[in-house]
């Protein structure tokens, strides 16, 4: 397998190349690359142990931690596949995801939700885990092929329920590569990972940040003034950061209490810049655009490699293909819409389990992103919006089919649909429109607790209208006319 390259690869050469240099950072914790080549041997020895074997699926329930690229490492050495959940899902929606992924091992953080739901040989996050490691042999192990599934991460709830992407180590080690030559990435780069793990956007610069032998910054989740903390102490070179989020920050240093000036980071404002250091690569110069999703192992196409072309969603990744294609697969005229496809490097390897849909999405020999573009005369990408239906609030995706499904569980409500409307913190906000079953009452508080107890926060509508009916096309909702009656708008691409 000389051609063959692993993250668990890239790391052990890191180890060789890079003996001095501080690969992870989490509180007191501080691991050079060779400490974290050992302590990933060992860990994949210690999940060996625990009954993971290549192909099986490694489960972890917490918040951001060293721990999590540790078992993604581990996993890539072993031949294993790796799932950092959505901590902030419900019972549930985690219930759903142990019973789907089926996974050989669990990890987990103390909190409400996994004290409701964990078993006597799941492995708690701390001194147990530190256990486990250090009692585990430290061993060879065989090469993995690259073309290994190693990563899973759950997205697109289009039919009520979330699939587990899976993406192979090549397709992460391509990915990895194309992000630190936009966002020009050199040695010494530090990345705070502050958004979640289980979100692409954070997990491709954590796995880009590895590839070009960088530091690792881990804090549990997003806070402005731990942020200005770390970033000052562990001179920071970018973090996940964007719209509100920097505003956040930039307030909790007002006056200037910490040094942010290792920053390199896109302009916002100019309180903002000049805390920092406007950087010039093409990532932030074009404000860090263009398209992504998941399947793609993050961004398919960047701005940044078009800087001025008439498509707000820039040109392709050098190490991908994109094609704008009709329902018959056959490639759209330039200047008409069609779906987004692509295939190449970066693409993942299917869903978790979902051998039809998997079928539907890679039909005529390309990955169908369930997004409609347009190519443009000078060759870029514009990004039109989903084929169906998602909202965009914050930096999360909210399928409105996964809270419709959750409405409907009420024992009060006939029918419901969920529509997008405009929110000026937010992007957009959730918002139910009900109809009750005759004679039954509901009111919205109550429903909105209700779809609380069974999904993430996040998703729970904000605004909930009653009427006597939910208006179809055929058997669905008929959203272009929810919309209109009930304020929708600023979807995605619009």
């Amino acid at each position: 397998m000389i051609h063959s390259l692993s993250l668990s690869d890239v790391l052990a050469d890191h180890a060789r190349s890079r003996p001095e240099v501080t690969a992870v950072v989490d509180g007191e914790l501080r691991l050079t690359y060779p400490e974290l080549d050992e302590r990933v041997t060992r860990l994949a020895a210690a999940l060996e142990r625990l009954g993971v074997s290549a192909g099986d699926r490694v489960l972890w329930l917490g918040q951001n931690a060293y721990a999590v690229l540790e078992l993604l490492l581990a996993c890539s050495r072993l031949g294993a596949i790796c799932c950092p959940a959505n901590w902030r899902q419900s019972a549930d929606e985690l219930r759903f995801v142990l019973s789907d992924l089926t996974p050989a091992a669990v990890f987990w953080e103390r909190s409400e939700t996994t004290e409701q739901l964990r078993e006597e040989s799941w492995v708690q996050a701390g001194e147990e885990y530190e256990r486990l490691i250090a009692e585990a042999p430290a061993r060879d192990f065989p090469q993995v092929a690259d073309t290994e599934p190693v990563l899973a991460l759950y997205t697109a709830a289009f039919a009520g329920r979330p699939s587990a992407a899976l993406l192979s180590n090549a397709a992460l080690v391509a990915h990895a590569t194309s992000l630190l030559v936009v966002r020009q990435m050199e040695p010494g780069f530090t990345f705070l990972n502050n958004g979640p793990l289980f979100h692409v956007g954070t997990m491709m610069f954590c796995l880009a940040t590895l590839q070009i032998g960088g530091t690792n910054v881990f804090t549990p989740a997003f806070d402005p003034e731990e942020v200005c903390q770390l970033v000052d102490a562990e001179r920071v070179t970018q973090a996940f950061l964007f719209g509100g989020m920097i505003d956040a920050v930039a307030k909790a240093n007002a006056g200037g209490k910490y040094d942010l000036s290792s920053l390199r980071f896109v302009a916002h404002s100019a309180e903002w810049d000049d805390m920092i250091t406007v950087d010039d690569s093409p990532w932030c110069r074009s404000r860090m655009g263009g398209y992504g999703q998941t399947e793609v192992g993050g961004m398919l196409t960047f701005l940044g490699l078009a800087e001025g072309g008439a498509g707000f969603a820039g040109r392709p990744s050098p190490l991908a293909q994109v094609r704008i294609l009709a329902p018959d697969g056959g490639e759209v005229p330039v200047g008409e819409t069609g779906e987004i496809c692509a295939r190449g490097k970066t693409l993942f390897s299917g869903y978790f389990a979902r051998p039809d849909l998997n079928a539907e999405k890679t039909a005529y020999g390309w990955h169908h992103t369930g997004d409609l573009g347009r190519r443009e005369p000078d060759g870029t990408i514009t990004f039109i919006g989903p084929k169906l239906r998602m909202i965009k609030s914050g930096a999360e995706n909210v399928y409105p089919a996964e809270v419709e499904r959750a409405l409907k569980s009420h024992p009060a409500v006939a029918d419901a649909a969920v529509i997008g409307v405009p929110d000026p913190d937010w992007h957009q906000a959730v918002k139910a429109v009900v109809a009750l079953k005759p004679g039954a009452e509901a009111t919205a508080d109550e429903l909105v607790e209700h779809v609380r107890g069974v999904l993430a926060a996040y998703k729970r509508p904000r605004h909930v209208t009653f009427v006597d009916a939910v208006p179809k096309r055929g058997f669905t909702p008929d959203y272009d006319a929810l919309d209109a009656a009930h304020g929708g708008g600023n979807y995605p691409g619009t």
